[in-house]
């Protein structure tokens, strides 16, 4: 990768060494490395999902569709034909793709607010229409993923150890493409569109295109993690995968908390925002009805007050205070 220095090529190396040996720290079955396994997980779909938001400022607020329709497909694809869930990961991409595609076609000429409604009507519809189609999907009872016995091919494993590992290569692949696609011509025409898209047309973007490129590639990394999602819970319903709050907007939260637009912002975000709803959760929720979710709430939103524009703004923000003391 060009632009990377000795020094920094030697940083991520030992930052790769420390992520690979975490796991050995923790109980091969316990609840730590589960939350773990969940951080990485939500850290690689906050970084597909800031390839349209961060880039090109396109807030959607619809991708638990795609999220929803990869569990489903893989899943569906292993009970029905006994495919193993790495093909089915494949088609869950396709699909989402695809879905974006159709979403994006429509849409991608709105802005702002009106473009994070139309998304986030389209993640509603999938979720009730998963919900009503119960012959599919096992509607409101939700649907399981068949037990057997571990095997890499059916992405079962015998310790959650081996499951971390698939989620950290996982998150690996996203950023390596989010930060691909940053440097390429599509991510500067994405800027240039964030920038100012009626600027980036009179010089020669073709701004839906761009848009819609990203989308499609935002929608199909959103979709194969919902796959990972679906192997490692063994159970979910539409109200869980196609959820606004509990994927889409969690999604968002995670990268902005951590810095919108950048590659380590979505796994600073996660590895705080997950985290910190399961202490909130095993602290207060036996105190009173809706208090942990409330105090995780408003920690958030401190957060944000803090430092809008995330954790990766709060070193230079520190850079630049020290150098005025100096002066």
């Amino acid at each position: 990768m060009s632009g990377v220095s000795p020094r920094q090529w030697a940083g991520l190396a030992l930052l790769a060494a420390l992520a690979i040996a975490l796991p050995f720290a923790f109980e091969p079955r316990g609840y730590g490395i589960r939350i773990l396994c969940l951080a990485l997980l939500f850290a690689a779909m906050a970084q597909a999902w800031n390839i349209v938001a961060g880039l090109a400022n396109q807030i959607s607020l619809g991708h638990a569709a795609f999220f929803g329709i990869g569990a489903y497909t893989s899943t569906l694809l292993l009970i029905h034909f006994g495919i193993t869930p790495w093909l089915g990961m494949v088609a869950a991409a396709v699909l989402g793709g695809l879905a974006a595609l159709l979403i994006s076609l429509p849409t991608m000429r709105l802005r702002g607010h009106y473009f994070a409604l139309a998304t986030l009507a389209f993640g509603e519809v999938m979720r009730v229409v998963a919900n009503s189609w119960g012959g599919l999907t096992g509607g409101p009872v939700g649907i399981s993923v068949p037990f057997a016995k571990p095997s890499l091919g059916l992405m079962q494993f015998a310790e959650t150890r081996a499951s971390y590992w698939v989620m950290l290569g996982a998150l690996v692949v996203v950023t390596v493409i989010f930060v691909a696609i940053k440097r390429s011509r599509l991510g500067y025409r994405l800027r240039a569109i964030k920038e100012n898209a009626d600027a980036a047309e009179v010089i020669g973007v073709d701004t839906t295109r761009t848009k819609i490129v990203a989308a499609v590639i935002s929608g199909a990394l959103t979709a194969a993690l919902g796959t990972l999602y679906a192997q490692f819970q063994f159970f979910f319903d539409p109200d869980t995968v196609f959820g606004v709050a509990s994927i889409s907007v969690r999604m968002a939260m995670i990268a902005i908390v951590g810095g919108i637009g950048t590659a380590a912002g979505p796994i600073l975000g996660a590895f705080f925002v997950i985290p910190l709803e399961e202490i909130a959760n095993q602290v207060f929720s036996a105190q009173a009805a809706g208090l942990s979710q409330l105090v995780f709430g408003v920690l958030l939103i401190l957060v944000i007050l803090v430092e809008p524009r995330g954790f990766m703004a709060i070193g230079p923000r520190i850079r630049r205070l020290l150098r005025r003391e100096e002066r």
